[in-house]
């Protein structure tokens, strides 16, 4: 009986946990701290280069689309499911912002301060296809230790800084299989800095990294297929088990690059004229 009894209050108290914990699952969202509307009066307001204060806010899911944000303090602001989609953000201070599964189609992020932000999973492209024109620009941004997963095909990195950013996969049996791993392909880097990035299992197929500098950068298993290398410094950089095919490293500087079990080495351009290639450790 005793035992009886036992049972029923233990099956009694897990019964009340599930509830307490399907409720706690059902409830909404905070709501954000301003409304769309309100935040597009501040900004319309705003003079140009004022840099309107907007400093961790509550802005999840707002619709945000085209807004000019005249290079608005951002920081520490948590935009997640929010769209940015055509938003000019160029200069603006996104410092430890969360930006995770935003909406930044056209997006202009030239220029922005995403130090430590966190990117992951953004929608890019109105459709799973990349479309010209789509793919958000962080020229000049500077994306310091930032954490970002997804697609950035076709995207303007030139003269970012990467460095100490993280964008290798967790796993590889995400729920959204088809953006398992960051996906670089086509994008233009030319002069970033990557330094020490994690960019393990990353695309940067057909990607441009003409004269970046990659010191030290995580590469293992990444796609490097016809990536233009040309004059970017690796050194110290782990290429092992890279897809290097038609690569080309003309002038690159590969000063104790590790290349155990890269592939297409065969097809590898310019490593004749590359700097240091004598040192390469295989």
């Amino acid at each position: 009986m005793i035992a009886s009894r036992l049972q029923f209050r233990r099956g009694a108290f897990l019964g009340l946990v599930t509830i307490a914990e399907i409720a706690l699952a059902v409830l909404p969202a905070r709501a954000a701290d301003v409304t769309a509307r309100d935040v597009a009066s501040l900004l319309f307001k705003a003079a140009s280069g004022s840099h309107p204060a907007l400093v961790g806010k509550n802005l999840r899911r707002l619709d945000l689309a085209n807004l000019d944000f005249k290079g608005a303090d951002l920081s520490k602001s948590d935009f997640f499911g929010a769209d940015l989609s055509g938003s000019n953000l160029s200069g603006a201070n996104l410092e430890g912002a969360k930006l995770d599964r935003v909406t930044l189609v056209g997006a202009n992020l030239n220029g922005a301060n995403l130090d430590h932000a966190s990117m992951l999973r953004p929608s890019t492209f109105t459709g799973l296809a990349p479309v010209v024109g789509e793919a958000p620009s962080l020229k000049g941004a500077s994306l310091r230790g930032t954490k970002f997963f997804g697609s950035f095909m076709g995207s303007n990195f030139v003269g970012a800084d990467l460095t100490d950013s993280v964008c290798a996969p967790t796993n590889k049996t995400g729920f959204i299989e088809y953006i398992w791993r960051t996906d670089f392909e086509g994008a233009n880097l030319t002069g970033a800095t990557l330094t020490r990035a994690d960019m393990i299992q990353t695309k940067l197929s057909f990607a441009v990294l003409k004269n970046a500098i990659m010191r030290g950068t995580f590469l293992r298993e990444a796609d490097l297929s016809g990536a233009n290398l040309t004059g970017a410094d690796l050194s110290g950089a782990d290429l092992s088990g890279a897809d290097l095919s038609n690569a080309d490293v003309t002038g690159a500087n590969l000063d104790g690059v590790k290349l155990h079990g890269a592939k297409g080495l065969d097809s590898l351009k310019g490593l004749a004229l590359a700097r240091n290639f004598e040192k390469i450790i295989r």
